[in-house]
């Protein structure tokens, strides 16, 4: 029976032990969660766009599956021999006879290879200086709500884009900032000419500041950035930015190496 007592504070110190092994174990995981929601942001921070980019075409390549297996087999290998046969054309320079070839496909097909058809007159008709039908034909493929949105989205621009020199700026502003949106897939394209047009429209400082924050964007291709960079100087706007950072990307693009974060 005397050892009893010590038996028992055996047991006590037992428990104190296990009692702080515990909330040890429970520190370690708070600092653990701690640091790998840390690493998640920096993650997000860092290539949250790109991440963004891959979904987008993940997407568009899902709508693009669908829409395929929707179709019967023959009705694609017809319209994807019209389409590769107008193809072939374009890229010889022969631009009435691949505008005939993929006319009744524009005209009477449905879904993903009529809007591919009307994309490609839109752009011979663009090409011929015919800027009217272009932008008619875009514009059919904008309101087509049988295909993605990315495609449509695309469509709206270059019909903005065919009709700008005929359409008031507050109209091109209009339909461009839905698309001018950071995340947007055509982004970059979309606030350039959106900038221009507050330009046009007498507004030069948020076309100025437009410039600027394209000018800024890493997500956005070099070329638009170097154009936006310069207007954005004309306006006196300073879109520079970290002046080593620049000379940096400016050489690496002359050597043929990527430029922003990845090149680095």
């Amino acid at each position: 029976m005397a050892l009893l007592p010590n038996r028992d504070k055996d047991k006590a110190a037992e428990r104190k032990a296990k009692a702080a092994a515990a909330e040890d174990d429970a520190l370690v995981r708070e600092v653990d969660d701690a640091v790998r929601g840390d690493q998640y942001l920096h993650i997000w921070q860092n290539y949250g766009k790109y991440i963004i980019g891959v979904v987008v075409l993940a997407l568009i390549a899902f709508a693009a599956v669908l829409y395929f297996s929707g179709s019967s087999e023959g009705s694609r290998e017809a319209d994807s021999e019209v389409l590769v046969t107008a193809l072939d054309n374009l890229e010889a320079g022969n631009l009435e006879k691949a505008d005939s070839i993929l006319e009744p496909l524009a005209t009477e097909a449905d879904g993903g290879a009529q809007a591919q058809a009307q994309m490609l007159r839109a752009g011979i008709a663009e090409e011929q200086g015919r800027a009217k039908e272009a932008a008619a034909l875009f514009q059919q493929v904008a309101a087509n709500e049988d295909i993605p949105e990315s495609i449509r989205d695309l469509a709206e621009l270059r019909a903005v884009v065919a009709a700008y020199d005929t359409i008031e700026p507050d109209e091109a502003i209009r339909r461009l900032t839905p698309l001018a949106q950071e995340g947007e897939p055509y982004y970059g394209s979309a606030a350039e000419v959106l900038a221009m047009a507050y330009l046009d429209s007498g507004d030069r400082k948020k076309a100025g500041d437009l410039f600027a924050k394209i000018a800024k964007d890493d997500s956005v291709p070099e070329t638009i950035r170097g154009r936006a960079r310069q207007m954005a100087s004309v306006l006196g706007i300073d879109a520079v930015g970290d002046v080593d950072e620049l000379i940096g990307d400016l050489r690496a693009s002359a050597a043929g190496r990527p430029v922003g974060p990845q090149g680095q």
